[in-house]
């Protein structure tokens, strides 16, 4: 053999590199730790193969072709998600729950043309794993996309003393039933929850001027209040004070008409009587009278009409016994 050629099975190291067994064994641990994974109890999992839908799996432990033949995308269709627009909440865990532009997503005209700071939270849960992997391009983006623009539209319709004090409540609903109808309109894939305000002010240039204006109208409020307060306790007093007169005048007259009845009835029957036995009726009225007049009076003197110098009878008791 020449000297410039050489065999390379003659190397000391080439029975160890092209060791077919030792590839194939190295090969085999690779298909087999590529083969195996696990979906988490609050996902499902998306199979994909050579990138074409094929299966979704559950929870638990599952196999699938190695070498990227199979592809499997987590979703998590269980776990409550939100999206927070005009802020960030630190210790995030998802990523695409922070807001990108802050200052920008908050700021919103009202419909009386004044400026705003609109804070709100999206909360949604993917229903529809498919539809949120394929049927849309960046499913997230487009629901911040959706969320926005329905948050302005609601917002764009009322007054800023509406999204400030008594008109929150209304906005959540009526954002929550348009987002939820776009989101199925656009399949989407996903189950809006909960649309929830946070912090709405005006901006912050005007915000001392509106504080001033709030303090007004709340000491306004809290006036009408005490007023409607007072105003409710006095009414139904002067109510049930006139009732309680009213009834008490009323019992007075049932009783003089029925004290009135009753003296014409029994003047009706002594008058019967007296028709009958003149003499007889006006001697029993007159010893009637003084048998309920006599036992209220306190001395009772009785002098025949022959009887002179009463005065020495009534205060000496001798000339008393002497006089009977």
């Amino acid at each position: 053999m020449s000297e410039n050629n050489f065999d390379l099975n003659n190397l000391p190291w080439s029975d160890k590199v092209f060791s077919w067994p030792v590839l194939l064994g190295v090969m085999a641990a690779v298909a087999l730790s590529q083969s195996v994974y696990t979906i988490q109890a609050e996902s499902v999992g998306i199979v994909l193969r050579f990138g074409q839908y094929i299966d979704k799996t559950s929870p638990g432990l599952h196999f699938k072709l190695p070498f990227g033949i199979d592809r499997v995308i987590p979703v998590p269709t269980q776990r409550q998600q939100k999206l927070e627009f005009g802020f960030t909440t630190p210790g995030f865990t998802s990523p695409e729950q922070p807001s990108e532009f802050p200052a920008l997503e908050k700021s919103m005209v009202t419909g009386d043309l004044n400026g705003a700071l609109v804070e709100w939270i999206i909360q949604y849960r993917i229903t529809d794993p498919e539809q949120y992997l394929f049927d849309v391009r960046d499913p997230a983006k487009t629901l911040r996309d959706l969320s926005e623009a329905t948050m302005r539209e609601i917002v764009g319709d009322r007054t800023v003393d509406e999204i400030i004090t008594v008109g929150r409540q209304q906005i959540e609903e009526t954002v929550l039933l348009r987002l939820s109808e776009l989101s199925t309109r656009y399949q989407l894939g996903v189950t809006i929850n909960q649309v929830q305000l946070k912090n709405v002010n005006p901006p912050e240039p005007v915000q001392p001027s509106f504080n001033e204006v709030n303090r007004a109208q709340q000491d306004r409020e809290n006036a009408i209040n005490l007023a409607n307060g007072e105003y409710n306790k006095a009414v139904p007093r002067a109510r049930g004070l006139a009732d309680q007169r009213i009834r008490e005048a009323e019992g007075y007259r049932f009783k003089r008409v029925n004290e009135a009845e009753g003296d014409v009835a029994a003047f009706n029957l002594v008058l019967d009587q007296y028709l009958k036995a003149p003499d007889v009726t006006r001697t029993r009225i007159y010893l009637e009278t003084l048998a309920a007049v006599l036992p209220q009076a306190k001395q009772q003197v009785i002098v025949d009409e022959g009887v002179q110098q009463v005065l020495p009878l009534m205060f000496s008791p001798s000339a008393a016994l002497e006089a009977k």
